[in-house]
C-alpha cells in the first residue's frame, strides 16, 4: 500500500494535494484496492459548488458503488474527463489520476497526514 507523504487524506479515503490555491482531489491506493476494478465514475460539472464532507460523485466497481466525499468547500474548476472513458486509471495510478480540482476554498474537512492515514487504514 502506498501513502505519499506530500498528500493529505480523509477518513473516507480521498487524497488532497494543494497546487497554489487549488485543491486537487483523488482516491487513495487503499480505496482503489478495496473497491476492486473501477468500471464507471459519475462526476460533477466544472463550476459546481462542493462542500467539505459531502458527496460530489461516485465510483462504481465490480464490487460496489462508493460515494466520493469532498475534503474541501469551494468551486470545481476542473474535472478529469479522461476518467469517463478510462475509469480504470484510478486503479492503475490512484495518485496520478486526479478526479477534480477545487478553487475558492473556504472550508476543509479534518485532513490526516500520511502516517495518521496509514494507521487509520490499518484499523479498517
Amino acid at each position: 500500500m502506498n501513502f505519499p507523504t506530500e498528500l493529505k487524506y480523509t477518513r473516507s479515503h480521498e487524497w488532497l494535494r494543494m497546487e497554489g490555491d487549488v485543491a486537487v482531489v483523488g482516491i487513495s491506493d487503499f480505496a482503489q484496492d478495496a473497491l476492486g476494478d473501477v468500471v464507471f465514475i459519475n462526476l460533477p460539472q466544472e463550476g459546481d459548488e462542493t462542500t467539505a464532507g459531502e458527496s460530489f460523485g461516485d465510483v462504481e466497481s465490480v464490487k460496489a458503488v462508493s460515494e466520493l466525499i469532498c475534503p474541501v468547500t469551494g468551486t470545481i474548476c476542473a474535472v478529469n474527463e479522461e476518467l469517463f472513458d478510462a475509469p480504470e486509471m484510478l486503479n492503475q495510478d490512484p495518485y496520478g489520476a486526479w478526479i477534480i480540482k477545487v478553487e475558492n476554498i473556504t472550508d476543509t474537512e479534518d485532513l490526516l497526514e500520511a502516517e495518521d492515514y496509514e494507521a487509520f487504514c490499518a484499523n479498517e
